[in-house]
């Protein structure tokens, strides 16, 4: 199934992402820990290949660009 993301444009997304990175060892075992990670923003634009997603951040405005093969899962707040 496609998502239609037309519908949601100017809506919140908050995308959880594939991809995880490590932040620090934790010491009980020694291992790596890791963060999951999410971009946050409004929907703006939409593309072949992905979504462009504008927020807030520090008093200035960030665009993110997220390729749907990192987008694990979208909540989409707002409608």
């Amino acid at each position: 199934m496609k998502m239609n993301w037309n519908e949601y444009l100017g809506k919140t997304l908050n995308i959880t992402l594939h991809e995880n990175y490590g932040v620090t060892i934790d010491p009980s075992s020694n291992l790596p820990f890791y963060e999951i990670v999410f971009k946050t923003g409004k929907l703006i634009s939409i593309f072949e290949d992905g979504l462009l997603l504008e927020t807030e951040r520090e008093n200035h405005f960030i665009k993110i660009f997220v390729p749907y093969s990192s987008i694990k899962c979208a909540e989409i707040f707002n409608i």
